[in-house]
């Protein structure tokens, strides 16, 4: 249970989000983005940006139209991310591409895209230029970081560095941006929004690092995806890519055949990977990278030059990113 303000800011987004895209027409291009929208989630990064100008003393309501504009665009993300990786579920549902079509999903992720930047447009005309910048730079690193993640799908030889950098654009640049946001609309001072935005980039490497953990050991009830979905589209992440660098010749070749194997059973497949990964105590080395990454992100935000009183929130919300099992 979060206390503070969380709950407040919670209350403050889901009712903004749902009067988004509300009788556009047609109906057929909105109503799958309203859908997306509808399907909750965490809305961590419009709870960042409205937590990170409360730090500096904003009024929530005078940054909510930027907040919307980074969830609008990370939903946008989400819907054309589980077409490419051909998701059948997101948060506990059928993907965007499933219940309507591929082609849907194409057009209404492009309505997210430009609904988006109708919000972002909305910030206050002093600060535009350089939200306008942080957000579109923001925009085209998540696209680099997706077309990583593709071109690894690929590739055998992908090193741990290269993941850090892939998840860092695809993940990590969204969440230090939802913060940054919010502290230059509310007038902080550079040296705090950037150390508000090294303080995203170590959360969102820290909480994608548990997305990976949790595809493999989480529950697919509390976790509302198919568990070894990663393993099943061979995605490089870092507990694969450790498992490729640590394991016995016997083991390699035995994950190498699963790897390259077009004609197998599901379940066995995950079963082998995951069994290695046992093997390999490689959810201990991860979780140790988990600590490592939120230790840096205290580091980060124990710079910013507020009480620590003000900062309670954000931590709180960061040890239940930390903890989660969803």
């Amino acid at each position: 249970m979060m206390g503070g303000k969380i709950p407040v800011f919670e209350k403050i987004v889901d009712g903004a989000i749902r009067g988004i895209l509300r009788d556009c027409q047609p109906r057929t291009l909105f109503v799958p983005a309203e859908y997306m929208l509808s399907l909750g989630g965490k809305r961590l990064r419009p709870l960042l940006t409205l937590m990170a100008a409360d730090l500096f003393g904003k009024n929530a309501e005078e940054v909510l139209d930027a907040a919307l504009a980074v969830e609008i665009f990370h939903n946008f993300s989400l819907v054309h991310d589980d077409l490419m990786d051909d998701a059948d579920l997101r948060r506990g549902y059928p993907t965007v591409h499933k219940k309507w079509s591929d082609n849907s999903a194409i057009l209404s992720g492009d309505a997210l895209v430009i609904e988006a930047y109708k919000y972002i447009a909305k910030t206050p005309v002093s600060v535009l230029p350089v939200i306008l910048d942080l957000f579109s730079t923001t925009a085209m690193e998540i696209c680099q970081g997706q077309q990583y993640d593709m071109d690894f799908e690929q590739r055998f030889d992908v090193t741990e560095e290269e993941y850090i950098e892939m998840i860092r654009l695809k993940t990590a640049v969204l969440i230090g941006c939802a913060l940054k946001i919010g502290a230059i609309i509310a007038g902080a001072p550079a040296a705090d929004t950037d150390s508000l935005y090294k303080f995203g980039i170590n959360i969102g490497l820290a909480f994608q690092l548990k997305d990976d953990l949790l595809d493999v050991y989480g529950d697919r009830e509390t976790f509302g995806k198919k568990i070894g979905g990663d393993i099943l589209c061979n995605k490089k992440t870092f507990l694969l890519i450790r498992s490729l660098k640590n394991a016995n010749g016997v083991q390699r070749e035995e994950l190498y055949r699963w790897l390259t194997a077009t004609d197998y059973n599901p379940d066995a497949k995950i079963r082998f990977v995951k069994n290695l990964y046992d093997e390999l105590n490689l959810k201990f080395v991860v979780e140790n990278l988990i600590e490592k990454y939120y230790l840096a992100s205290l580091d980060c935000l124990s710079s910013v030059n507020v009480p620590d009183t003000r900062k309670r929130d954000l931590i709180t919300l960061s040890e239940n990113l930390m903890y989660r099992e969803k």
